[in-house]
């Protein structure tokens, strides 16, 4: 007979993705008795399950694939034509995803954190509501966490009906059973581009259709033109400023109809499979929030700067709050609401947040675009060094890209980095270490990197911000 589980606790999160486990683990760890709700029935919420994890791991293996029939010749390195295994590449993925969500459950475990699987329902001032595999239970708690994330959000004003094989969200198009010969990707943010990129590389014709003039709107606008060139190369189609007016299912297609922002002739494409990446929308249906007098703000919990709601107890991060939908930001989050739970100063700078296109070749960004520091009237200087002038990129056939350093005229002070190319959401953190502790580009530029790295271009980028670069 299983041991009855603890209802009483100092904190309940709801919600197990990375900001909820990992403010789990971090209450815990300063002694707090602790609970987590998961209505999936396993931990990791969307980033483990069907978001980050699954499309890393089939990012990585689109592109071996893709290495394999187009990169390996030119190294003298004869394969024939590759043969690509659907289920085997899908089972890959699978494993990864297993593996990581199994994790979780041994830092439950290892941390005492009770796990609940079930909905979570804020049922008044510290008590929270279970339904699911024990019936339904009430839990007494001192502090509630909502850590619920974000769900598919659909195109405004049109509607889409999903069949999961023809007309798909990010989700099913990570579920693929065949390579489609066509596929229409509404909205050309990250989460568009990331799986459009994975089923090009595997032989799909590709169509991004995006309402902005840019892709990966809110990126610098110099990294995201030049990244649309790559992605075109690639064989990539887009069609930009245009507004999606309807998607339908016809027979067996899927028909995306839009027309020019200011005004022209709509026109239709049909393909295989349209995917709609339009972004995500807070997740915060059933929580009971408006019942406790939780207030809210175009959808999201209002929270002030301890990610404390307006009602004693009740704390909000993650998707579900102001700010980047971005896993890592919910993570720092969820660490420094349980730091402040605990009554010790919890803090997040928001001004340096990486954020990371996982595409090939890479698209990284910290801090400030140009544009944004254009628009602020902020006086700066501006240095650039291209992958084509670096060693190591050049013997790994990676020369596509740049790096961008943005920094205060007056005191050099790093206000953004933005880094196209092989690599660049790992060559983005020294970038974020550098303007953590406000640090110049001088104080980059002057810092001694191995030769030969594709991180001597971030060396050269601060260079050309402050001085000249050495190697251009």
């Amino acid at each position: 007979m299983a041991e009855a589980k603890p209802t009483s606790f100092d904190v309940v999160v709801i919600g197990s993705g990375p900001g909820g486990y990992v403010c789990a683990i971090k209450c815990a760890q300063l002694g707090l008795s602790t609970a987590i709700i998961e209505k999936m029935e396993t931990l990791g919420g969307t980033c483990l399950n069907i978001g980050c994890i699954p499309s890393k791991a089939l990012l990585h293996a689109s592109e071996m694939f893709h290495e394999a029939g187009h990169g390996f010749e030119v190294l003298g390195i004869g394969v024939g034509k590759p043969k690509l295994d659907l289920p085997k590449m899908m089972a890959h993925k699978d494993a990864v995803v297993k593996s990581n969500v199994d994790g979780i459950g041994f830092l439950m475990k290892k941390n005492k954190i009770t796990v609940f699987h079930g909905t979570g329902k804020v049922a008044g001032k510290g008590a929270v509501m279970v339904t699911g595999r024990d019936g339904e239970q009430t839990l007494e708690t001192k502090n509630i966490v909502i850590a619920t994330g974000s769900d598919v959000a659909g195109i405004p004003g049109v509607e889409v009906t999903f069949d999961d094989k023809v007309i798909v969200s990010s989700t099913e198009a990570l579920e693929l059973a065949k390579v489609p010969k066509t596929m229409t990707v509404v909205g050309g943010g990250v989460i568009g581009l990331e799986l459009g990129s994975v089923w090009s590389r595997l032989g799909a014709k590709v169509t991004v259709v995006e309402y902005l003039g840019t892709i990966l709107g809110g990126m610098d606008n110099g990294a995201s033109k030049q990244f649309q060139r790559m992605l075109k190369k690639q064989g990539m189609n887009f069609h930009l400023n245009s507004k999606v007016t309807a998607v339908e299912k016809k027979r067996s297609k899927g028909e995306v109809t839009f027309e020019p922002v200011k005004g022209g002739d709509p026109q239709t494409i049909s393909s295989d499979v349209v995917l709609v990446a339009t972004g995500r929308r807070p997740y915060t249906e059933g929580l009971g929030l408006e019942g406790a007098g939780v207030e809210m703000e175009r959808g999201k919990v209002k929270t002030d700067a301890h990610w404390r709601t307006n009602v004693e107890g009740i704390y909000a991060i993650g998707d579900v709050t102001d700010g980047p939908m971005l896993a890592h930001k919910a993570e720092d989050e969820g660490a420094a609401v349980a730091e402040t739970i605990a009554g010790q100063h919890g803090h997040v700078n928001y001004n340096v947040i990486p954020s990371v296109v996982y595409t090939q070749p890479e698209v990284a960004s910290v801090g400030a675009t140009e544009e944004q520091l254009k628009a602020d009237g902020v006086d700066y200087a501006s240095g650039q060094f291209p992958f084509t002038a670096n060693g190591r990129a050049r013997a790994m056939n990676a020369t596509e890209g740049f790096v961008k350093f943005l920094a205060d005229k007056k005191t050099d002070r790093v206000l953004g980095v933005h880094i196209v190319g092989l690599g660049a959401g790992e060559m983005i953190h020294e970038c974020a270490v550098l303007m953590e502790f406000g640090g110049s580009s001088e104080d980059l530029g002057r810092t001694c990197h191995a030769h030969p790295t594709m991180s001597e271009a971030v060396k050269e980028a601060a260079l050309a911000t402050f001085g000249k670069p050495l190697h251009m």
